[in-house]
């Protein structure tokens, strides 16, 4: 940069010169001036510019990103391979999706937060979208904080200001778990002259005699195991965590003989869901059980009998009992289903297909409905790793069939039969006559050419939901109930011995029916097992039912 010339150097030149000359070298400050403020302009205009280009940049891959999870999610729920994982896993990988989508979502709208707040003209500054309010549910106790201002003093000096309305919002608070121990006091009393006896309230009645829990600890635990999945050694931790050291096997003490004492309920509503049901769906899942002899574990089974009528708008109340048996043989499937005459929906396994014949012990033949389900889960597995034209075509005839069954769901059975008579007897028709020409192209012994003799060799049972409007077209509401005690297999790996199978069995019966009912599991057993310890079993064990605590009728059974 050139140096001011310096006037004082030259004393005599004219002032007309000197005024020129100061008038320039002015002129030249000022552009010089303007200058750097246009340079300095300019640079923050690149700076603000390179910033929404670095926002912009850091929000496409955050959207790119977000929209690869949604894909994935959506894949692993409704894609071909949620046809082949297991319920429990499938929760699991969908858990870790939508934890990731969440964290992803948080993301972009921090950065959209930055990018409003760099936007130089505060008009063009959009506010963050708010969150749709959700409403939590009205049951739960509210507790009200008031945040009063520093002061109300009005700055006009008239004194305080007044209320003029409020604002409210609610966030969901958690109380941690709290023990404690109930004393039971009863003072005896005794006439002061010694006149008469002593006298002296009873001692409550308890589910568990001379032990520590009450009934509401009992169904806590109960509950932790079979619905939260929470073994007792992880229990006995928890517990301790909170200062209860209790021992794992005082709590297996405890559940062992809460289940024995439960056992004649679950036998009830066992005797009741097969006598007065005309169909009946049935699945079975493993259970796996140590084999104290060998030092490893055995394959047990649970086997599920459901009975859910309100496909056909039925009023008997819905449940499921499990029965435990050491094996998957057809003698079981006759033993639990002796004195049952009717139609079982199952999943074609051949255990089944015996108790459909003239042979059969305990009733007579039963109907066999088979899930339509499993025939389109065979069809998927099948399906080559680049595709298969046939597969394809295969599921689009039975996504018709589905339509029509969504469409009539919950109608009466007589409508039912008449629609799937008109509409889907057609279909099932054509579907079949094609599945079976495509079958010639392929070889039988191919996964493929399997998976269309399976549906081919059984066509009676997957036609029987035409001709009876009590039918459903899948068993997957016996597959939804058997989900839980997978889950508690997952956790607890195995069950230490058969009569631990059973125990299984008996408390996954009554929750999983509390479920079908909307009844909150802990609060019925709780009840029960204060309505057992108070001898209600031998009143009326019809008012013990999970349906019965449902539909208003625990006032009269769980109060006694």
């Amino acid at each position: 940069m050139s140096q001011p010339f310096d006037l004082s150097l030259f004393p005599d030149l004219p002032a007309e010169v000197v005024k020129a000359f100061t008038a320039q070298q002015a002129a030249l400050e000022a552009a010089r001036f303007e200058a750097k403020i246009e340079r300095a302009a300019r640079q923050h205009e690149q700076a603000v510019v390179a910033e929404k280009e670095a926002f912009i940049i850091e929000l496409k891959a955050l959207i790119e990103r977000l929209e690869g999870q949604v894909q994935n999610y959506r894949h692993t729920k409704f894609g071909p391979k949620s046809e082949k994982l297991d319920p429990a896993q499938l929760e699991l990988a969908l858990e870790d999706q939508e934890t990731a989508i969440a964290e992803t979502q948080a993301q972009i709208a921090a950065l959209e937060e930055r990018i409003a707040a760099s936007e130089p003209d505060p008009e063009k500054r959009r506010p963050r979208a708010a969150r749709k309010a959700r409403a939590l549910p009205e049951s739960l106790p509210r507790v009200e904080r008031i945040v009063e201002p520093d002061s109300i003093v009005c700055p006009c000096g008239c004194g305080d200001m007044v209320r003029i309305g409020e604002d409210r919002s609610e966030r969901l608070d958690y109380i941690p778990a709290r023990y404690q121990v109930i004393v039971t006091v009863r003072p005896r009393y005794a006439c002061s002259k010694g006149r008469a006896g002593v006298v002296q309230a009873r001692a409550p009645a308890h589910l568990l005699e001379g032990s520590w829990p009450t009934e509401a600890l009992l169904a806590q635990i109960a509950v932790a195991k079979h619905s939260e999945h929470m073994p007792l050694n992880r229990q006995a931790v928890v517990m301790a965590r909170h200062g209860v050291p209790i021992d794992r096997s005082v709590l297996a003490d405890w559940m062992g003989r809460t289940g024995a004492l439960i056992a004649p309920v679950v036998d009830h509503m066992a005797r009741r869901l097969m006598a007065e049901s005309s169909r009946l769906y049935v699945d079975e899942t493993t259970a796996p059980v140590l084999d104290p002899g060998r030092g490893k574990t055995k394959t047990g089974y649970l086997w599920a009998v459901l009975r859910d009528d309100r496909g056909w708008g039925g009023a008997a109340p819905p449940g499921v009992v499990f029965h435990y048996r050491p094996g998957r043989k057809g003698e079981y499937a006759a033993e639990i289903l002796a004195g049952f005459n009717g139609t079982i929906q199952v999943d074609a396994y051949g255990a089944y297909t015996h108790l459909a014949t003239p042979k059969r012990t305990g009733g007579a033949p039963l109907q066999l409905a088979f899930c339509w389900a499993h025939g389109r889960r065979k069809l998927i597995k099948a399906q080559p790793t680049k595709g298969s034209p046939i597969v394809e075509a295969a599921l689009l005839r039975i996504a018709a069939i589905y339509r029509i069954e969504d469409a009539i769901r919950g109608s009466a059975p007589d409508h039912r039969r008449a629609v799937r008579q008109d509409l889907s007897r057609p279909v099932v028709g054509e579907f079949f006559e094609w599945l079976n020409a495509q079958a010639a192209r392929v070889s039988k012994k191919s996964d493929l050419g399997e998976a269309m003799a399976y549906m081919l060799k059984r066509q009676e049972g997957f036609r029987r939901f035409l001709d009876d409007g009590h039918i459903d077209i899948d068993s997957n509401l016996v597959e939804n109930a058997i989900r839980s005690p997978a889950m508690n297999r997952r956790n607890a790996l195995f069950a230490g011995h058969d009569e631990g199978g059973r125990n299984w069995a008996r408390f996954a019966s009554l929750i999983g029916t509390c479920k079908m009912n909307g009844v909150e599991p802990s609060a019925y057993l709780r009840d029960l097992f204060t309505s057992l310890a108070n001898g209600h079993l031998d009143k009326n064990i019809d008012d013990l039912m999970p349906w019965a605590y449902a539909h208003g009728t625990k006032q009269v059974a769980m109060s006694s």
